[in-house]
């Protein structure tokens, strides 16, 4: 089977924050089980593909770079967005097509917005994925705690499906490239 690693929005700025956005939660935490998940994809002989959103720091500079913390693979591929969306107005979808992708592995920022809408469009898209629980994270929303967001996406996500593809929320530890969806079909 062939698999990916995508690691949306992991930028230096949305990460460490700035003048006007607070760092995200559990941004120490979120970055090592990046960089674990990174060395098991790399294992499993899995893609790994890195998407940057360009309205973190107006698209430019050492703040719209993946962080400076994260190993980022010598073959590893980045596609920068203008969307929430990963696979909008993006190579994404027809590059993991061509390369016959049937699972994904997904983990990065923000919760409630880049990693919810990926979840969601790769499974309508015909891949299995699995959302990494504690390699994503967010920032405060004005009505709930960003240890919230992440917790109810954990609950809401796992599981959801479309039909035949569906997501499964699983620990950055486990053994995320031997993926357990046809257990469950």
């Amino acid at each position: 089977m062939q698999q990916a690693l995508l690691v949306i929005d992991a930028q230096q700025e949305l990460i460490e924050g700035n003048e006007n956005e607070q760092s995200v939660f559990n941004k120490e935490e979120l970055i090592q089980n990046i960089n674990l998940v990174i060395n098991k994809a790399i294992t499993s002989n899995s893609l790994v593909v890195f998407i940057r959103d360009k309205d973190v720091a107006e698209g430019r500079g050492t703040g719209f770079q993946v962080h400076k913390d994260i190993n980022v693979p010598t073959d590893s591929i980045i596609f920068d967005k203008e969307a929430t969306n990963s696979f909008y107005g993006t190579p994404l979808l027809e590059y993991l097509k061509e390369r016959m992708i049937e699972h994904l592995v997904i983990m990065g920022c923000k919760t409630e917005h880049c990693i919810d809408t990926a979840v969601r469009t790769a499974t309508v898209n015909n891949f299995d994925v699995t959302l990494v629980q504690d390699g994503h994270s967010t920032t405060d929303s004005s009505s709930l705690g960003a240890e919230q967001i992440i917790k109810h996406h954990n609950e809401i996500l796992d599981g959801h499906f479309n039909v035949d593809h569906f997501s499964d929320v699983r620990s950055a530890n486990d053994d995320l490239f031997s993926p357990r969806h046809n257990s469950y079909r």
